[in-house]
């Protein structure tokens, strides 16, 4: 029983280290990913605390060396949904029991487990799971993932604190209980940090979870599940599943106990969870929490002010880190007339420059697209540009699935800016620019804001502070994530809170205080010390 308020520990930044050429970390990271390339593992299922073997094994392999096996994976059923529901609801009661500092303990613990001894692994794993180079795996797998855990720590701690003020003779207090059931995790497979965050979150709260990870990213998964029971995660808190999502989905959505869904991935497959939990909302004991991070078509807009070198990078990395396959890439940008032939000339050497290729070559900027799904698909889209009169590549275009799934960086130029790759999200290393009139900047605005549905991130370059506000102003409602002189990527935990609206989302900011609200359920208590004894007040009484 807890005796004493506690401080958790101060929290800043996890600081990225560098990599450079002679480091030590460098040459922990090449050894880790010999080390893993070099062994074959068979991944189980994580139910109740332990490990569940299957028949049915599915292979897996670096996106960019297709050939190369890295082990397999267990396929679920149902059943094993099922069991994954039994296990959080009768750990429950236990869990969210437990004093509030041994559940921060354990992600503390894990968190310190990643940047420390294990960092080089993580990371490792990451970069053969997703293609990431060794940067992008820093900032995602390291980074990004150890400030949830730190940072959602801190914020837990401030809510508690948040209390309710007392009348005289009265004591009001505020208890932030668990949600009544279990939570879901559906994560996606580009970013480690999300995978890691989306059932971590709720479960520092109290919440028992089931979680679902995307088959690309069972192997990273894998490591982050095996960091939290190293931490002393109990059994039955996190369920780790790799079962098939409609399967997934018939189990969870139809139980009683089904509290909340915590989601990464795309508008299409949310809109459905949605509408499948309305439908089923007369059978939970209570409204269910839905919280989910979709689709973006994020733009990049410079004013005729803008910095022209300073476009020119933003476009080249907010565009082609992590071979555009970010939900805040840089999609889709207005260039001014004025500035159209410095920026197109930057740019073609820059990507022109970009050397692509595996991940465990450190020289390479771009790497490959997950799995040949995605790969055919943003393949479709640069054969519909070649195809198409209304837009022309300038540079790149070429692919090859030969030994990974490489698509070069490829950027087009739209006649009109309603052309496909305009539009429509690719989640890919494709670039779609339009050239805007200078004299045309609101008409220009109206279809940044008009042109997708999305609404998740985006950025203006600009110089003027009148031209600043003006144009924050008319996009106020076109990004949740605003990036002013910077591109539309790279949201820090603590600092850039991470959400969109509309087709984007529920906004409801991973990386803050608000999104540790949504797993909690507040019971307000009132305690009244000398309680009256007689029901007449004093107005009653005669003047």
């Amino acid at each position: 029983m807890a005796n004493a308020i506690y401080k958790t520990p101060e929290v800043k930044n996890e600081t990225c280290l560098n990599y450079a050429p002679g480091s030590s970390e460098k040459k922990a990271l090449k050894a880790a990913l010999k080390k893993l390339r070099g062994q074959k593992i068979d991944i189980p299922m994580v139910i109740n605390g332990k490990d569940v073997f299957t028949k049915n094994k599915i292979a897996m392999s670096p996106p960019h060396d297709i050939k190369h096996n890295l082990g397999t994976f267990n396929r679920g059923t149902k059943s094993h949904v099922n069991s994954a529901i039994n296990a959080a609801l009768n750990a429950k009661e236990k869990w969210e029991n437990m004093d509030w500092q041994d559940r921060a303990a354990i992600f503390l613990k894990a968190a310190d487990l990643i940047a420390g001894p294990y960092r080089a692994e993580f990371s490792a794993a990451t970069m053969l799971c997703q293609s990431k180079n060794a940067w992008q795996a820093e900032i995602d797998s390291i980074a990004e993932l150890v400030d949830f855990l730190r940072f959602n720590v801190k914020y837990m701690t401030e809510i508690y604190a948040q209390q309710p003020e007392s009348s005289e003779g009265v004591w009001n207090r505020m208890e932030y209980r668990p949600l009544e059931g279990f939570v879901f995790a559906i994560t996606p497979f580009n970013f480690t940090a999300i995978a890691g965050n989306l059932p971590a979150t709720p479960a520092l709260l109290g919440n028992t979870v089931v979680w679902k990870v995307a088959d690309s990213q069972v192997y990273s998964a894998h490591f982050i599940m095996k960091m939290f029971r190293e931490a002393g995660l109990p059994d039955g808190v996190i369920n780790l599943v790799f079962v098939e999502g409609p399967k997934a989905g018939d189990a969870v959505f139809s139980h009683p106990d089904f509290a909340g869904l915590h989601f990464t991935g795309s508008t299409g497959v949310f809109n459905h969870l949605w509408k499948t939990i309305g439908q089923n909302v007369g059978n939970y004991k209570s409204y269910p929490r839905i919280v989910g991070e979709t689709g973006g078509k994020d733009f990049v807009f410079a004013h005729p002010s803008a910095n022209a070198g300073q476009v020119i990078t933003a476009l080249t990395r907010g565009a082609f880190e992590y071979q555009g396959q970010k939900c805040s890439a840089a999609s889709r940008a207005y260039i001014p007339k004025s500035m159209w032939s410095e920026v197109k000339k930057g740019l073609i050497k820059d990507v022109k420059s970009l050397k692509v290729g595996p991940v465990e070559d450190f020289t390479n900027f771009v790497n490959a697209v997950i799995d040949e799904k995605a790969y055919d698909k943003i393949v479709g889209y640069i054969k519909k540009v070649k195809a198409s009169k209304d837009a022309k590549i300038i540079v790149g275009g070429k692919f090859s699935k030969s030994k990974g799934y490489f698509i070069h960086p490829t950027v087009v130029l739209a006649e009109k800016p309603t052309t496909l790759t305009m539009c429509e999200e690719v989640f890919g290393p494709v670039l779609t620019i339009y050239v805007y009139d200078d004299k045309k900047i609101d008409e220009t605005l109206k279809l940044v804001d008009t042109t997708s549905p999305y609404s998740l991130t985006g950025s203006i370059f600009c110089q003027e502070r009148n031209d600043i506000a003006y144009l924050s102003k008319a996009l106020s409602n076109a990004a949740g994530n605003f990036y002013i002189n910077d591109k539309p990527t790279g949201a820090v935990v603590g600092q850039q809170p991470f959400g969109g609206a509309r087709a984007s989302g529920t906004n409801d900011k991973a990386g803050s205080i608000l999104n540790l609200y949504r797993w909690l359920s507040p019971r307000t208590i009132k305690e009244t010390f000398c309680a009256p004894t007689d029901y007449r007040y004093p107005f009653l009484e005669k003047s």
